[in-house]
């Protein structure tokens, strides 16, 4: 079974070498990085690690335990806003599509977010067109609970969608009840280019 890992220096090999195969997959429905984000990778990842470290977000890869070499076949990363809210970002390997891999890969994360990390709130923008990413969303607790501004999500217009952490009683699994709106704020600078918060990095 694919398993969360947060993200170490010796991803480095592997991650590349998703971002690499799926290059084209991903620039279907976002903006592709460019040829600079390849020949920069070692040092962007670097940066990423240190942003992990310093408590800005914390960012995880989807391993696949039944291959020898550990490919990745996704990236779910939190970004820490404040107030105990988080965004959330994300992108699936093609060949992982139409299994229920994000969705599980995102319901599990929302339980490190509350017991790991300390978040109470975990939010994610993404366009109208894109209804697989909403769907995983819808599919792991989230409610859409507003308009996206278009500089959110690559100029697209989209919405926000939340869920909120808080442990069910007597189970210590999160709920997924929402009722707030999101404030924004402004992501780091690092961060992956998104088919929206769900499917987008450093």
């Amino acid at each position: 079974m694919p398993e969360l890992e947060r993200l170490r220096a010796d991803h480095a090999e592997a991650v590349l070498a998703f971002e690499s195969a799926n290059r084209a997959y991903f620039a279907m429905s976002i903006s592709d990085r460019g040829d600079e984000y390849f020949e920069t990778f070692t040092e962007r990842h670097r940066a990423l690690l240190a942003e992990q470290d310093a408590g800005i977000g914390a960012y995880y890869v989807l391993v696949d335990d039944d291959d020898d070499d550990g490919a990745v076949l996704g990236r779910f990363n939190l970004v820490f806003v404040g107030d105990g809210v988080a965004e959330l970002g994300y992108r699936v390997a093609q060949r992982a599509t139409g299994r229920g891999v994000a969705s599980a890969a995102v319901r599990d994360l929302c339980v490190l977010a509350t017991s790991r990390h300390g978040v109470s709130t975990l939010r994610a923008a993404t366009s109208h067109e894109n209804v697989a990413s909403q769907r995983v969303l819808l599919n792991a607790g989230f409610v859409e609970v507003g308009p996206a501004d278009p500089s959110d999500i690559g100029g697209k217009q989209g919405s926000w969608f939340q869920r909120d952490l808080v442990p069910a009683a007597g189970s210590g699994t999160p709920s997924s009840s929402s009722s707030r709106s999101p404030t924004r704020r402004r992501a780091p600078s690092t961060r992956f280019p998104s088919t929206s918060r769900v499917n987008g990095w450093p």
